[in-house]
């Protein structure tokens, strides 16, 4: 973690800030929620410092727990928690009597009568680190920092992967951008930003409109972003417009599979799609003549995939619904496509969002479940006899992938899954699966998915 610039907020109130966030999500809110509501000039601050105390939860709540085995008020408990996620071994760039020191002045200020004690904590923590974090090596929570079900539920799904998963988790996830083929070629604008001196590499021959920034930037400093040259978008989302336009290079179709480009004119539905990237990759690379309808349940969400859509000069219509109330919103024509990214744990982007981890119950994995059953039998009645539906979550658990794909092609003889030699089923966050999955991508490049792409029969 990079020390804030010198122009940033006082330490202390980050540190504050940072505490407040942390305990929200302890609280059950969304980690993105609250940052949207914090102060203007502390949010980037404190998003830093937040994610760094979030990836570390389970060690830190553990350590503290041996410290002072009576919890603290929550708001001075969050305050220990950052602190010592902060001066983990390794972990920040701030020098440890300034993040003690910054830390108590926090204290005074929210809590004046626990400085004392705050300060007491740390320095002991401090004194007994070594020993404290070698106590923490049987402890599955505190060793992994995620909760036991989560664990217990990746161990199952994926026996031979469930530890190189968890640590992936861990990462500091890349800035990865779509390229605009409208606005010029990928090549070319990796030049353009070498030329503002920000250094940019193929994301892999999987994704041709991809480039990894060396370090995430604001999006202002990127040439051409407020023109519509390019958008922020991870690697493994960039597959969604290509497999359901049927423009995946013939090397990833599977042996005796022929998937025909999406004609255009062609009458698509994005069935939730906000903030919109997949919805604009779909026109980007159809040259802007699909038939595009965006629903999604969340009205204000929908206004960022009109500003998107905007932003990259691309047509579509865009309407508050919830999908699988079809007579709210679709006019009795069949259509050709459906993209369907369905609501889901979000177990596969925790790095970039790592409160995820510590807001999901167990329980939510069979409930999301239902709905993303619900969804598809929903929307396959609306396609015509041959087109298609992708069905994507950004999840790694297989109730929510292979396991719904398998149960829904059980109740439907007229529909086809088409095949990949990559790019589609379980995409894992792993550098070494190329034998076992289909992405061959780097853990640091690509986020968690699955994709499977089914194809409507003909009536018999």
């Amino acid at each position: 973690m990079s020390t804030p610039h010198s122009s940033s907020p006082p330490l202390h109130r980050l540190l504050s800030a940072s505490a407040d966030a942390v305990q929200a999500v302890r609280d059950g809110h969304s980690l993105t929620d609250w940052l949207g509501r914090c102060a203007t000039e502390l949010r980037p601050g404190a998003q830093a410092l937040s994610f760094t105390v979030l990836r570390r939860l389970g060690a830190v709540q553990a350590v503290r727990s041996r410290l002072a085995p009576k919890a603290p008020p929550p708001r001075v408990d969050a305050l220990l928690v950052t602190a010592l996620a902060l001066l983990w071994p390794g972990e920040t760039s701030y020098a440890e009597h300034t993040l003690v020191d910054q830390c108590v002045e926090a204290a005074r200020r929210r809590t004046p009568k626990q400085a004392g004690f705050v300060n007491a904590v740390l320095r002991r923590f401090l004194r007994e680190r070594e020993a404290l974090v070698e106590a923490l090596k049987d402890d599955p929570i505190a060793t992994w920092n995620h909760p036991r079900w989560w664990q217990e539920q990746l161990q199952k799904d994926w026996p031979d992967h469930w530890q190189a998963l968890l640590a992936a988790n861990q990462q500091r996830p890349p800035m990865t951008l779509r390229v605009n083929p409208a606005q010029g070629s990928t090549e070319h604008y990796r030049q353009r930003l070498e030329d503002v001196g920000i250094a940019a590499g193929p994301a892999g021959d999987l994704w041709p409109q991809a480039l990894v920034l060396d370090e995430p930037r604001p999006v202002q400093a990127l040439p051409g972003f407020a023109d519509g040259d390019a958008s922020v978008q991870d690697a493994s989302a960039q597959l969604a417009a290509p497999l359901l336009l049927g423009l995946m290079k013939p090397q990833d179709l599977a042996p005796g599979e022929d998937w025909p480009v999406l004609g255009s004119g062609a009458r698509v539905v994005d069935a939730c799609s906000a903030p919109g990237g997949k919805t604009a990759h779909l026109q980007e690379l159809a040259g802007n003549r699909l038939d595009l309808l965006a629903l999604d349940t969340d009205a204000k969400r929908l206004e960022r995939v009109s500003e998107n859509l905007a932003r990259l000069h691309l047509d579509g219509r865009v309407k508050a619904a919830d999908a699988r109330h079809t007579k709210a919103w679709w006019d009795g024509q069949p259509l050709d496509a459906i993209l369907l990214d369905a609501p889901c744990s979000a177990s596969g982007i925790v790095r970039r969002h790592p409160d995820v981890r510590w807001l999901r119950r167990a329980t939510d994995i069979p409930a999301l479940a239902q709905i993303q059953t619900e969804l598809l039998e929903a929307l396959w009645p609306l396609l015509k006899p041959g087109g298609r539906l992708l069905y994507a979550t950004c999840s790694v658990f297989k109730a929510e992938g292979q396991d719904q794909i398998d149960a829904f092609l059980q109740r439907h003889g007229d529909a086809r899954l088409r095949l990949f030699t990559r790019g589609a089923g379980h995409l894992l966050p792993l550098a070494d699966n190329a034998s076992q999955h289909p992405l061959r991508g780097d853990a640091a490049v690509t986020d968690g998915f699955f994709y499977a792409l089914l194809q409507k029969l003909p009536s018999a």
